[in-house]
């Protein structure tokens, strides 16, 4: 089953980055760019899911250039994570080993930057295993591209050259963009996804990447 195989990054192969350091990070690039005393709603909308929307609406209040802020923003937080990895803050899961027998084209396609997915998959010795890596660029236009939309999902499916995946992520958006590509998903339930509720679903539910083998296998039915 499956050609390839395309992994979400942060929550399915590297750890999640801490909030605080999210919060921490959106509060100095407001400093950096003028804004001493920014709105702890507006410093937690900059943290994570940032929309092209909600980006404007937040430099509105500030009378900030968005182009300018993002930039800023996505550098910072970029250079944030790196240091959370160098750290030891921020690491892999325990059964990342389970790709190393993948006989399979993989790919990473993730929301995160992709100065910080490049370092993280760098540190810990993972870029090898993979033959196409995306992450957004800090620029405006990445947060219209990244997922639910399918845009960087569908760049790495033509880097591997085949439509006949799987995408495994930990969050609904990678289940939508999955299926806006045109291909499966295995929705990967760790700690941090416990009793979340799903709008869409998923070929495959898995508690954890040791379980990847038998849906490759064919063993593994889907879920209902």
């Amino acid at each position: 089953m499956y050609e390839a195989i395309v992994f979400d990054n942060d929550g399915v192969l590297v750890e999640l980055t801490e909030m605080a350091l999210h919060r921490r990070a959106a509060r100095d690039t407001f400093r950096h760019v003028g804004v001493d005393d920014p709105a702890d709603e507006h410093v937690e909308a900059m943290s994570i899911g940032v929309t092209v929307p909600k980006l404007q609406a937040v430099c509105d209040q500030y009378g900030l250039d968005p182009d300018r802020f993002w930039h800023e923003r996505d550098e910072l937080m970029a250079r944030r994570q790196q240091e959370a990895i160098r750290n030891g803050e921020k690491g892999v899961y325990d059964d990342i080993g389970v790709i190393d027998a993948v006989e399979r084209p993989m790919g990473v396609v993730s929301s995160n930057q992709q100065a910080t997915v490049e370092f993280g998959l760098q540190t810990f010795d993972l870029e090898d295993h993979f033959e196409t890596i995306y992450g957004r660029a800090p620029t405006v236009e990445s947060l219209r591209r990244k997922k639910p939309a399918p845009y960087y999902l569908e760049q790495a499916l033509s880097d591997v050259g085949t439509t006949d995946a799987l995408y495994v992520g930990d969050s609904e958006t990678d289940v939508e963009a999955a299926h806006a590509a045109g291909i499966d998903a295995a929705f990967v339930r760790r700690p941090h996804r416990e009793g979340e509720e799903l709008s869409v679903t998923p070929e495959f539910e898995i508690d954890g990447l040791t379980e990847l083998p038998a849906i490759l296998d064919g063993k593994r039915p889907a879920s209902d």
